[in-house]
């Protein structure tokens, strides 16, 4: 926005009423999902190391994997992601592609042997840094519902006004950015060389925005048009933190048993500032033009910009993981991870939000995701590979909300240093409803295709 004239503390929830934007209940579910990234290594294999450890993005999932470490190390990577969406819109299809760069990952373990007699022969302690969920998109949504929502000029004059009521064009662009960082801090041990447990405190960082604009074009049957421009602004922002807890045992030589439990995490203050709220009727900036009217109706004319700044709570669902892994000596590994998240107990509070926690006990679940990933050597290359199933939380979600992908990479050791590289592709379905007050109006499908690119570079000191 251009200008900020005006900021309420505002006391009242309408964004879910009047908005094209995320709603509250769209909102929490966003910011309670995984994104299932990391090292290259781990990104290969899905995620896959419950049960394995050894990595440092595995303390995310098991701090416990820690204790795999024989040296201290560190690591660091970046990623490209390639986002194709194809929105349908009243049999109207359109597709946008949007490339994103950056530094998604940062790491160390540092290890301390004892050499006493005690039974804790490995000590370690970690840090790693990660994105969580990168939230930039972009997508475009045309097409003609017949359903007109515009249907006067505000600074009509006529008596009775001219009712447009005839839909002719509708285009709806909304963006995404922003991103949900990710601190681990972890304390692991080997305890009689079989069992490595582990406790970890993570703390969040979060930013969201987003901006979408209505494009909706109508007439009056008569050769009068109306062209209405409708834009809204949400900024959030937050911080939250949870506590971790887990274990590997070695069942026997080749076989290892994982098991991880992380608390629901509390964000104990998201602050949100956005122009969705009534001005002059409209819950948005708001500019029309009738093809009869040497005016343009602006609710935003004189630089008047109003804000409303909100601050909430969310409580995002637990999260149990039980993990197994079977090792073929040196030579290579297969692992399996299963998690359970229970979205019915998320929880919105700090104002009335009776409605959007009613809407997360009747209609979300617990919905579990399946990592599995493999890793084969050949002196000082690896070759890895995997697979990667999120169900959504959504009770009433068709099969391809689901996300689906694979994953594939290598990884190359040149003694100390290790440079490792990963492909990920991710698809899925949803609905997003930019209509949401107007039951006479279908929702947008979008289908999504995420390919990624990670690149690690692991250093053993």
């Amino acid at each position: 926005m251009k200008k900020v004239t005006l900021l309420v503390l505002f006391c009242t929830i309408t964004l879910s009423s009047f908005s094209q934007s995320l709603g509250y209940e769209d909102l929490a579910i966003l910011f309670s999902k995984d994104n299932n990234t990391g090292t290259a290594r781990y990104n290969a294999m899905s995620g896959a190391f419950g049960a394995i450890g050894g990595d440092i993005s595995a303390i995310k999932i098991n701090p416990a994997g820690a204790a795999i470490f024989r040296n201290s190390s560190f690591s660091a990577s970046a990623n490209s992601r390639s986002t194709d969406i194809m929105t349908r819109y009243y049999n109207n299809s359109t597709t946008t592609q949007k490339e994103y760069f950056g530094f998604s990952q940062s790491g160390a373990a540092f290890v301390y042997n004892t050499y006493s007699n005690s039974d804790w022969s490995r000590i370690v302690f970690s840090f790693n840094y990660s994105i969580r969920n990168n939230y930039d998109n972009h997508f475009i949504a045309n097409g003609n519902s017949g359903f007109s929502t515009f249907t006067e000029f505000p600074l009509d004059t006529n008596n009775p006004t001219i009712q447009y009521t005839n839909a002719t064009s509708q285009q709806y662009v909304n963006s995404f950015s922003g991103e949900l960082a990710e601190y681990n801090f972890a304390v692991s041990g080997v305890y009689k060389d079989d069992l490595y447990v582990g406790v970890a405190i993570n703390t969040y960082d979060l930013r969201f925005l987003q901006k979408s604009t209505l494009n909706e074009q109508n007439d009056d049957g008569n050769g009068n048009t109306l062209n209405a421009n409708f834009y809204q602004e949400n900024n959030t922002t937050g911080t939250g933190f949870s506590v971790s807890a887990g274990a590997i045992y070695k069942a026997s030589k080749n076989l290892r048993l994982g098991f991880s439990y992380q608390t629901p995490t509390w964000y104990t203050e998201i602050n949100e500032e956005t122009n969705i709220l009534d001005n002059d009727g409209f819950y948005g900036d708001t500019e029309i033009e009738a093809s009869n009217n040497n005016v343009i109706y602006d609710n935003t004319s004189g630089n008047y910009y109003p804000i409303q700044g909100y601050t909430y709570k969310l409580k995002t669902p637990a999260k149990t993981t039980a993990s197994a892994a079977y090792i073929f000596g040196k030579n290579g590994l297969i692992s399996v991870d299963y998690t359970m998240k229970n979205y019915k107990k998320m929880n919105l509070s700090n104002g009335d939000f009776t409605s959007e926690n009613q809407f997360f006990y009747d209609n979300l679940k617990n919905a579990y995701t399946l990592n599995v990933g493999s890793e084969w050597r050949f002196k000082a290359l690896s070759l890895r590979g995997g697979y990667h199933y999120q169900q959504s939380p959504d009770a009433n979600a068709i099969a391809s909300d689901n996300i689906k992908g694979y994953s594939f990479g290598t990884g190359y050791s040149f003694g100390n240093t290790k440079l490792d590289f990963a492909y990920q592709n991710k698809t899925n379905t949803q609905l997003y409803d930019f209509y949401p007050q107007y039951n006479q109006v279908s929702a947008a499908e979008l289908n999504i295709d995420n390919q990624i690119i990670t690149a690690t570079l692991t250093i053993s000191l």
